[in-house]
């Protein structure tokens, strides 16, 4: 049997049968019902201070000219983007007006995983307000990351509810002058589930297991939206996957694009490409030329089979509200439209190299991490044959060390596996090496396969956790406790 907590046994309590599909949002009847902003606001630091305040509530949104009643940071969906420098401070206050406890996770982000900063392990309860300070080291580099919740048991429902914000760190990959001069363009990947009166549906059973997906996807809040580009022009689509479970498998109308920065940043040199693969909790920054004859292109979302528990998969159990796909059809996320520009816009090449990196040396501490599902007091999801406890540290590691996990997929399902406070390096697939060198924090490990990561444990010490990015397999027990020491 699986074993649900409350809050899972109270969702599949209240589950009823019946497709949920995006026409049947219900119209917004009420005259006095204001709409969310449908334009997240942007707050920057300034002289070496980001301070903002943050609020989660349920409130009205505007989906496609539709009512949808989601989980907002400050009312917006996405929620207000924060961006930041090295060596800056962050003070967020942050109220919790959601009907249950809550916190804050800013995953990508180097910074100190006690206290007030990236501390998973505190509750928020309703109605609460928590001071945040993080402190940005002065070695950061300049990537984008992202902040959502992340109170175990709760992850993945309220991330599915759309909290979810991006936060920038600015740096030298933003002063290269092609990348500089080009026209900027942010992602918010998300999906949703809606009932007829616009209410967010409460997952299945089923589909808690294999790891929920909506059936409207957004980019920015908006569906299909149209993004103008000139002729001429780069455009630098920075791009986050913020679903609790779907991937995307992105194209451009099967037109090359540049691969410039994954998770952690800005990768060594361009990379040319036509398939994106992004699953959750991933990013990546992506260069377009305008230099293109067709007057449109379509950022695809193609088809991509990420397994399940057999026959359950693709069959009728893995369907319906919320439920498992993997044969979604191809739909078109977004639309850039090339306009014919009347100035002289001369084109800035890429530069060969965007970032120095540096392998990783060999390491002094070589672990194993097996992945799959089995009984933990009822179905559940294991690391090393465990489903998650709070008070268990499952790995300790030394500050200032370099370590080489294998994580190892058994299951029947792909896992991305997510590491806080400390980027990766990935070293190699099923022992053929990795052709990217790259910073990354989430990587897939597809059903199947062996995944060898090296990480450098740096600057911080403290308890937090590494977990697969499927947040309901994270929330029924795929994640461990990592005990950094001096």
């Amino acid at each position: 049997m699986i074993k649900l907590n409350r809050r899972q046994l109270m969702i599949f309590s209240l589950f009823s049968t019946g497709g949920i599909i995006a026409q049947k949002l219900l119209s917004n009847k009420n005259n006095n019902l204001s709409w969310a902003k449908s334009t997240p606001a942007v707050y920057k630091s300034k002289n070496g201070l980001l301070e903002v305040e943050l609020i989660a509530q349920e409130i009205p949104v505007n989906i496609g000219g539709k009512t949808a009643y989601l989980l907002t940071y400050n009312g917006q969906i996405p929620a207000p983007r924060l961006e930041a420098k090295a060596g800056d401070k962050v003070k967020i206050k942050f109220t919790n007006k959601l009907n249950n406890s809550t916190n804050l996770h800013y995953h990508g982000l180097h910074i100190s995983p006690n206290n007030n900063a990236d501390n998973v392990f505190l509750e928020i309860k309703p109605n609460q307000t928590f001071n945040y300070e993080l402190n940005i080291p002065e070695n950061h580099h300049s990537m984008m990351g992202w902040y959502h919740p992340h109170l175990h048991g709760y992850t993945a429902q309220q991330l599915s509810g759309g909290l979810a914000g991006l936060f920038i760190i600015r740096g030298k990959l933003d002063e290269i002058p092609a990348i500089k001069s080009a026209k900027e363009k942010f992602i918010v990947l998300q999906d949703f589930s809606f009932d007829n009166n616009g209410r967010l549906t409460d997952s299945r059973m089923m589909s808690l297991m294999m790891g929920r997906e909506g059936d409207v996807i957004t980019v920015n809040g908006e569906i299909n939206p149209q993004i103008s580009l000139n002729q001429g022009e780069w455009l630098r689509l920075r791009i986050l996957n913020a679903s609790t479970s779907r991937f995307y498998n992105l194209s451009l109308d099967n037109n090359p694009f540049y691969l410039i920065a994954t998770d952690g940043g800005a990768i060594a040199s361009p990379q040319e490409m036509t398939r994106l693969l992004l699953t959750p909790g991933q990013r990546a920054e992506i260069m377009i030329t305008g230099e293109n004859k067709q007057s449109s292109l379509k950022l695809i979302n193609l088809p991509y089979n990420r397994g399940g528990m057999g026959m359950m998969g693709n069959g009728m159990m893995g369907g319906g509200m919320m439920g498992r796909r993997n044969n979604n059809p191809s739909q078109i996320l977004a639309t850039i439209n090339l306009n014919q520009s009347n100035q002289n816009n001369q084109s800035v090449s890429l530069p060969n190299q965007l970032n120095s990196i540096t392998a990783l040396p060999p390491p002094s501490q070589v672990r194993s991490f097996t992945l799959n599902h089995g009984m933990a007091n009822g179905m559940a999801f294991l690391i090393n044959g465990k489903s998650y406890n709070h008070q268990r540290i499952d790995t300790e590691v030394k500050l200032n060390t370099v370590e080489e996990w294998e994580l190892i997929n058994t299951g029947m399902m792909d896992h991305p596996f997510h590491i806080h406070v400390n980027s990766f390096q990935v070293i190699s697939r099923n022992d053929i090496p990795e052709n990217l060198l790259a910073w990354r924090d989430t990587v897939l490990v597809k059903r199947g396969e062996r995944v060898k990561i090296r990480i450098r444990f740096n600057d911080f010490t403290g308890k937090t956790v590494y977990h697969c990015h499927i947040l309901d397999h994270e929330d029924l027990g795929m994640m461990g406790n990592l005990q950094i020491n001096t």
